[in-house]
């Protein structure tokens, strides 16, 4: 696990069969300890956790990335919260579904995508420094500071789907993590215009 911003780490598991890294993000904001989507840590990065205050809650992006949510749910007993438009497809008992627009514990504000991969994809937003979203499947860190779409077979309607990502750039954020492959830690709302544009 290693410290990426300002209290906020990120621990990766390698998909052999994605060929890329699955992330999960641990965010200290305001009073919670939140997990975001994830994937496998190790027992060292569990005991990183572990010390301190509690985790309050686990937060998934989208149907997809249900991962270790279950477990650490367990582990950690802390509530687990998910799209609700996503909630019928997914396994895991959520204790909370939330909706576009809501403002989850920790300063989160949820932002649902239209015309994505899963009906309930979501990026969540942190106001904190220069503005930070957080994303599942909507980007992938591939290659490194580079975004990119997924595969276009994924998608109902690419087109509509990279639309839909366009209401990302009406808010101010420098940093974004990503649930597969590489953040992008500075600039990244001009590397995602770039990405926008030229796809």
């Amino acid at each position: 696990m290693k410290q990426i911003l300002p209290r906020i780490w990120q621990w990766s598991w390698f998909s052999e069969e994605k060929q890329i890294e699955f992330n999960g993000h641990f965010l200290e904001t305001g009073e919670h300890r939140i997990l975001v989507d994830p994937p496998l840590m190790s027992a060292g990065d569990m005991a990183q956790i572990r010390h301190g205050d509690p985790v309050d809650y686990i937060v998934l992006t989208n149907r997809d990335h249900q991962r270790e949510a279950d477990v650490y749910k367990k582990e950690f007993n802390c509530q687990l919260m998910i799209p609700e438009k996503d909630s019928g497809e997914m396994s895991v008992q959520a204790d909370k579904t939330f909706k576009d627009g809501e403002l989850l514990p920790g300063g989160m504000w949820v932002i649902q995508l239209q015309d994505q991969k899963s009906p309930g994809e979501s990026a969540l937003f942190l106001q904190t420094g220069k503005g930070i979203l957080l994303v599942g499947d909507a980007l992938i860190g591939k290659p490194a500071g580079s975004l990119s779409l997924l595969a276009s077979e994924k998608y109902a309607d690419i087109a509509k789907a990279r639309e839909g990502l366009r209401r990302l750039l009406k808010y101010n954020f420098d940093s974004l993590l990503v649930g597969d492959g590489t953040p992008i830690l500075q600039e990244a709302k001009a590397v995602l215009e770039h990405t926008l544009e030229s796809s």
